[in-house]
């Protein structure tokens, strides 16, 4: 085994999630008892920490406190939305970055989050071996919205999908309550791909979750979304709609867009938000039916007390993984899941390169989705299920959730 001797650093960048600490305690954890790894630090809000030379020694944490990373929703170091420009174009933040690994020491680096983070993860390892930097850099994937490429799922996909459907089933009880007729659109997380969305298919599946389910897969038709409202409400006297986000027309024009302006981040992508409410609008002018409008908003990645078991302990063995692999010679790569086939669900975890993961987007496959674009087929549902079994065994103290209280020392 080719170990290298040095000091680990570990950071988070991107949307949090319910269980991307727990993938961090993997890391921290399994740093903290490998007798290579001298020194174990975190960067204060991700990339940005190690610009700024604002790093957490690990070592002064309370280990009781530690562990309870593995139910703390959010990202417990700081998160950043941070783009580094190419090296070629301009090196600055690159040079900043060896500066302050070779100040540390740092030889292996992990970097938990999703597209734009496995970017980041991907440019500074490509830099480091320009230079003849000798660091073993892993990513360690995170992502409620499970659009990495290159793993069968992300690590906060799970659980914010058993709260979507949670909160769907739940929902359809309260908007069937009356007997005057509710049309009740819910608005859900998902720029460019539709898995979020897809979830609510999960409470349908139970018995009690939407009549019609839109995905940005597709393109979305207005005047047949309303024909369908329509035709639902007229036989049922109410209708439920879940919609994603990123829904867009025809010719490419976000739903959300309609009417407003919508603003961009770091990385140029568009901030969402609005799409349900058009739509709830449009059905209230047209059809003067009773409307509600509700957004999901942060809640869906945020929910810990309805976290997946199965997605906590996966994201922990995620973060486990990485750092063993690096332990062993591995750099360059991302920790994939890999589904195993047969009819009991296991899973297996392997590297890939971060290169083919680093901006590809996976979106929701066109054959699970219905040919009327309005739900999700039974290939979903068998894809989904495993992913939010098991219930979170969250602590609690005085009858609320007890989260990590880290004391963040900063690193000397």
């Amino acid at each position: 085994m080719n170990k290298l001797k040095g000091a680990c650093l570990f950071g988070q960048s991107g949307g949090p999630t319910s269980v991307i600490n727990s993938s961090a305690l993997g890391v921290l954890e399994t740093a903290l008892g490998e007798d290579c790894i001298t020194a174990v630090y975190g960067c204060a809000h991700g990339i940005k920490g190690i610009l700024n030379d604002c790093l957490y020694d690990i070592s002064q944490e309370d280990k009781k406190e530690l562990s309870l990373l593995r139910y703390t929703p959010s990202s417990a170091l700081g998160s950043c939305r941070y783009k580094l420009k190419d090296s070629s174009v301009d090196d600055t933040d690159y040079k900043r970055i060896l500066e302050i690994f070779q100040k540390y020491n740092i030889r292996y680096f992990f970097y938990n989050g999703g597209n734009d983070s496995m970017d980041t993860c991907n440019k500074v390892s490509k830099y480091l071996m320009s230079q003849g930097y000798e660091c073993r850099i892993m990513g360690v994937p995170k992502t409620i919205d499970n659009d990495l490429f290159g793993t069968d799922h992300c690590p906060g996909f799970g659980s914010a999908a058993k709260y979507i459907a949670t909160s769907c089933m739940e929902i359809y009880q309260d908007a069937n309550v009356y007997d005057t007729g509710t049309v009740v659109i819910v608005e859900i997380m998902g720029r460019n791909a539709g898995w979020l969305t897809a979830a609510s298919a999960l409470a349908s599946h139970m018995g009690g979750g939407p009549d019609l389910i839109y995905l940005p897969e597709q393109p979305f038709d207005l005047e047949a979304a309303m024909a369908q409202i329509k035709e639902v409400y007229d036989r049922r006297n109410n209708c439920l709609v879940a919609l994603s986000e990123g829904i867009m027309d025809k010719n490419g024009k976000f739903i959300a867009e309609y009417g407003q302006d919508v603003a961009t981040d770091a990385f140029g992508h568009k901030q969402m938000g609005g799409a349900g409410a058009f739509v709830a609008n449009e059905v209230k002018s047209r059809f003067g039916y009773k409307v509600r409008s509700i957004e999901l908003s942060l809640l869906q990645r945020c929910a810990a007390h309805s976290a997946s078991l199965t997605d906590i302990e996966e994201a922990y063995q995620a973060g486990k993984t990485a750092v063993e692999l690096a332990v062993s010679g591995v750099t360059d790569k991302m920790v994939a899941f890999e589904r195993k086939e047969g009819a009991e669900y296991q899973l297996e975890m392997k590297p890939v390169p971060l290169d083919i993961v680093a901006n590809t987007e996976k979106k929701v496959p066109t054959q699970w989705i219905k040919p009327d674009h309005t739900g999700l087929t039974d290939d979903f549902i068998a894809y989904a299920l495993p992913l939010i079994q098991g219930e979170t065994q969250l602590p609690y103290e005085n009858g609320l959730p007890r989260f990590a209280r880290l004391k963040k020392v900063l690193a000397k």
